[in-house]
């Protein structure tokens, strides 16, 4: 039987991170965290209080009530993953909606909030056998994680990807919306003061602008194996 190893996947938004990293964590029977998925769970639970809108950001408002977002992933056999629970409501729908999309970036940015789901997130990977990705998982969260992956593509490429999902979904917005909030995330992203989106040196780097799903998980698989049997 193979050892477990914990593996870390980063990049920017809609490179498709969760897509495949939910993909590995199923082909190897590891536990999947989508730390996206917290920050974006912290977002909504900020506009829904009114922390944070167009012109406001009560940062002090938000760190006050950290003690009052309770996080969960609760698996779901149907969709074959854990899906996001928000002080007990599934809120794996609403958080991957526009308007989440537009604040997460300034969420993640609030040192208080990244610090409180840093510690839950390396509770989680303890026990090694977890596919986690996000923007930090290689340099903060698993700085020693056996396999660091670093996924990009160009933001039009994203941007496309992204506006299809929207679309499919039913939400009425513009592919100029949506590359204008893929690269403001981006330059949030790589521009905060705390645990910015960085390369961990070690990481391998996948630009999946012209791959297929398929031969980009070949390639995956391939860097697994280069890293079990290390």
């Amino acid at each position: 039987m193979n050892r477990k190893i914990t593996i870390a996947i980063d990049g920017f938004s809609s490179t498709g991170k969760s897509t495949v990293a939910k993909q590995l964590a199923k082909e190897l029977g590891y536990v999947y965290v989508d730390t996206g998925a917290m920050y974006r769970a912290v977002t909504l639970y900020a506009l829904r209080k009114k922390f944070i809108s167009e012109n406001n950001f009560d940062v002090a408002g938000l760190i006050a009530d950290l003690s009052l977002i309770k996080l969960k992933f609760i698996f779901n056999p149907e969709v074959g993953f854990g899906e996001m629970y928000l002080n007990g409501e599934n809120v794996e729908k609403e958080i991957r909606q526009m308007q989440v999309s537009q604040y997460v970036s300034k969420i993640a940015a609030v040192p208080q909030v990244r610090e409180m789901l840093v510690a839950q997130q390396q509770e989680m990977g303890r026990e090694k056998g977890i596919v986690m990705d996000g923007r930090d998982i290689g340099t903060v969260v698993f700085p020693n994680a056996e396999l660091k992956i670093f996924m990009t593509a160009s933001a039009r490429e994203r941007a496309q990807r992204r506006f299809k999902e929207l679309s499919e979904r039913g939400e009425e917005v513009t592919y100029q919306q949506v590359l204008e909030n893929v690269e403001e995330r981006d330059l949030l992203d790589t521009t905060r003061k705390d645990s910015p989106l960085v390369k961990a040196e070690d990481a391998k780097e996948i630009d999946n602008s012209h791959l297929t799903l398929e031969g980009q998980f070949e390639k995956i698989l391939e860097l697994y194996d280069e890293a079990i049997n290390n």
